[in-house]
């Protein structure tokens, strides 16, 4: 069965951390690239960052200091690390997951809250 994973969400209170990870079922092979995404309420869904096989990672200018991407050695799971939260980056994340085709598959979303 395909399927995409979202864990670690949950409540943090301001300038807290979470780690979220993202597991890809063992049916998805190739993948190309796993990213993270966020949708807070009534916004769009916008992107945070990549990692690729080799490691190479890229993020959105908003993230950049405050969130890291890695990956398992299998390259089945990737994680998002999130430090000094913010009210503002209460969302639900999301996970896509990329092979080749390309053909995308989304996970159904953790939520993190942040608030004092």
């Amino acid at each position: 069965q395909v399927q995409v994973v979202e864990s670690g969400g949950g409540s943090v209170q301001p300038g807290g951390s979470l780690r979220l990870s993202c597991e890809a079922s063992k049916s998805i092979v190739g993948i190309l690239a796993m990213a993270w995404y966020r949708q807070a309420p009534g916004k769009q869904r916008d992107f945070l960052g990549s990692i690729r096989p080799n490691g190479f990672t890229d993020y959105a200018d908003s993230v950049k200091g405050r969130f890291t991407i890695s990956r398992n050695v299998a390259f089945n799971t990737a994680y998002l690390q999130m430090n000094n939260l913010k009210p503002e980056d209460t969302a639900i994340y999301y996970c896509k997951v990329v092979r080749a085709g390309p053909i995308e598959y989304w996970g159904q979303g953790t939520s993190v809250t942040v608030s004092a």
